[in-house]
């Protein structure tokens, strides 16, 4: 699932396409937003997508419905939110309890919840003057950013600003979401 250019996208289809990730195929990309690059990069692969943005869905509700009817079209097993920049509706959660997974990027619990997104984050570790931060990927629960981690990669805060930590922090993200789809595809609750 996914919001904006799918850079975190790519590292997985390129992990899938190279067999990082053994035995693993993209499904279907889900996007917020129709205008998402992230859905360019599907085409590119050949994978289908699905928009599913409140212009398509104006009720979260209808959202949810629509999103877990494409998600169980599609024979997903593992849901990867990859930049997706929208809080998940709880019926949709429920529905995949324990099969979805969330990048996020701050060391949770520090810089996480509701209004930590994106370069607001970053921001924020340099106005508190962190040495360090990184990027967690964690399982998704009703909360938000709440749910079990399950890797983590710590990164040192470099000179430059909020922009120069994004770009470490995202180098971070490709890497722990690709280890984190296989570490977690073996926990997933047998069918």
């Amino acid at each position: 699932m996914v919001s904006g250019g799918g850079t975190n996208f790519q590292a997985l289809i390129d992990a899938v396409e190279s067999g990082a990730i053994e035995d693993a195929r993209i499904v279907l990309a889900v996007s917020s937003r129709a205008d998402a690059f992230a859905l360019e990069r599907a085409k590119a692969h050949g994978i289908p997508a699905f928009v599913a943005g409140r212009a398509e869905f104006p009720g979260e509700g209808e959202r949810a419905l629509a999103i877990a009817a494409a998600l169980r079209g599609a024979g997903a097993e593992l849901v990867v939110l990859a930049g997706y920049m929208s809080v998940l509706p709880p019926a949709l959660v429920r529905e995949f309890s324990g099969r979805i997974i969330n990048v996020h990027p701050s060391l949770i619990p520090k810089y996480c919840g509701r209004g930590f997104y994106g370069m607001r984050v970053h921001r924020a570790v340099i106005e508190a003057g962190d040495a360090e931060s990184g990027a967690t990927v964690h399982f998704v629960d009703e909360g938000v950013d709440t749910g079990p981690i399950i890797i983590q990669e710590r990164v040192p805060v470099p000179d430059g600003g909020a922009d120069a930590l994004a770009a470490k922090v995202l180098e971070a993200e490709h890497r722990i979401l690709v280890k984190a789809v296989g570490m977690a595809r073996p926990l997933l609750p047998q069918a």
